[in-house]
């Protein structure tokens, strides 16, 4: 080691004091340099998603719709629901009843991907059944039950 390498403990005190003096004064600047300069609020993004444009009134589909028609969703129709054990589920056999919390007569949740989009009554066409819808859900109140 050198002689300015085995400078004394004297000798290092005040370099110390002046290094965190400096430290201090360039925190005071930045904090008064934060104050005085507020940083201006970033301007919206735009053009980042494509335009779907005004669509066709006729059809009330906007004319880029046209891109996402064919992607499958899984449509489910629900008669009721019901909790069993594994140990009455292991008796069925043919013919038995299974009993759900919906009440006959009461309309049939429609529901697409797991989500209540409709309700509505069990119809009978040509030998199969089928489902006429007598209520669908708004946009809103789709929202608002999944809030809850």
């Amino acid at each position: 080691m050198t002689d300015e390498q085995m400078a004394s403990p004297a000798d290092a005190a005040p370099e110390e004091e002046i290094s965190m003096d400096d430290w201090a004064a360039a925190m005071a600047e930045q904090t008064v340099a934060d104050s005085a300069e507020a940083a201006p609020a970033p301007a919206p993004a735009t053009g980042l998603f494509k335009d779907l444009g005004a669509g066709d009134p006729a059809q009330n589909m906007p004319p880029n719709l046209d891109m996402i028609l064919d992607i499958p969703v899984a449509l489910t129709v629900e008669l009721g629901r019901t909790k069993i054990a594994i140990r009455n589920l292991l008796q069925l056999a043919q013919g038995s009843v299974v009993e759900l919390d919906g009440l006959a007569g009461e309309p049939m949740d429609v529901l697409v991907n797991g989500c209540l989009i409709a309700q509505g009554e069990v119809v009978v066409v040509n030998d199969k059944f089928g489902i006429r819808l007598t209520d669908i859900i708004t946009p809103a109140e789709r929202i608002r039950r999944l809030q809850k």
